[in-house]
Formats: C-alpha cells, structure tokens, sequence
C-alpha cells in the first residue's frame, strides 16, 4: 500500500492537485504484492517560467523507484512521471523477481500478475556496448571537476586523496556538480 508524502515548491497543493497525483501514482500499486507498504516522495515545482517538474521516488526493499518529467502544464507532468515509473517497473520487474530469488529475498516489491508481464514485452537484455578501464589517480573533487570539465563528461571517477576511498563527481541537471562516495563498509 502507498501512502503519500507530497510537497509543492512555488505552487500550493490543493485537493484536487492531491487527489490527481493520489490516484495516477496509485495505479502502480497493482505491480506490488499485496503486503508492500511504501511511501511516495513527491515533489511539485512550478517555475518562473511556468514550467512544472514533478520527482517522484519510492523507496522499496532492495529497491529505489525514481522518475521526474517537466512540461508546461503540471497534470500532464504527473501522467509523464506516472508513464515513465510503470515503463521502469514493466522492465525490470521480471529480472528483479528472478535476481531476488536466486539471492533468496522474500516479500520483494513486484507481484507476479501474468498480465503485466505480457505488457513487458519489450524486456530485452541490457547489452553492454563499451568497457572502459580507467587508472585512478589520487586527488581532490575540485580537481576531478576540472578534469572532468577538461574532458567533457557528465562524470569523472577518482580516487579521493584524503580518504583514498573511490569518489564520483557528476554534473547535475541544474548545472551544478554533485559529488558520491562509495562507502567500502558495506562490502
């Protein structure tokens, strides 16, 4: 079962906002088994522009669901999001169930309906097309920025020279860089 956490940024969520992201994120409720209970993160923001973006993520076990879509018209940017999340769970549904009983996971978030795994027709195999290795040189993320910018990528892996643990920057969709470091305690 879902239930709702929604926030507006430049724009209040009425009743009838509420009501209508309610009811076309709940549709996606049919692709979980029964015993699920998630929380939807929304996020409506309205821009200068008026432009509207809506981010959805729902955090599952062993799973993270995340869509956001802009348009000009903040409805139709909830069906895109919608849309796009059930593309995402139709896709990887089959190979999640498989993956989470080879592991041996129980009470996994996609429900085996026949029906939905006849609208995932389009599964195909993710096909790795180009391997890269890379020598990791130790410095600082400014410095991984600017080699980042240098080589015009949207990301550049490095190894953090104060940590020496394994960093990523990436450049944002705004424009900005955001920075991830993996934690080598999970292992």
């Amino acid at each position: 079962m879902l239930t709702f956490n929604i926030r507006g940024e430049n724009i209040e969520v009425t009743d009838a906002i509420r009501d209508y992201v309610e009811k076309r994120i709940s549709k996606l409720e049919k692709y979980f088994d029964n015993n699920v209970e998630a929380i939807a993160h929304i996020n409506l923001k309205v821009y200068q522009n008026k432009t509207a973006k809506v981010e959805v993520t729902i955090p599952l076990p062993y799973l993270t669901l995340r869509a956001e879509e802009t348009s000009p018209d903040l409805y139709a940017s909830v069906d895109l999001v919608t849309d796009k999340l059930e593309r995402q769970i139709r896709k990887y549904k089959t190979k999640v169930n498989r993956k989470s009983r080879e592991k041996g996971y129980k009470n996994l978030d996609f429900s085996t309906d026949d029906a939905a795994d006849k609208d995932s027709a389009d599964d195909g195999k993710l096909e790795v097309v180009r391997t890269k290795r890379v020598s990791l040189k130790p410095m600082d993320n400014e410095e991984a920025v600017l080699q980042m910018d240098m080589l015009g990528h949207d990301f550049f892996i490095y190894e953090d020279a104060e940590t020496n643990g394994i960093s990523i920057v990436y450049r944002r969709n705004d424009g900005r860089y955001g920075l991830i470091e993996a934690d080598g305690n999970d292992r």
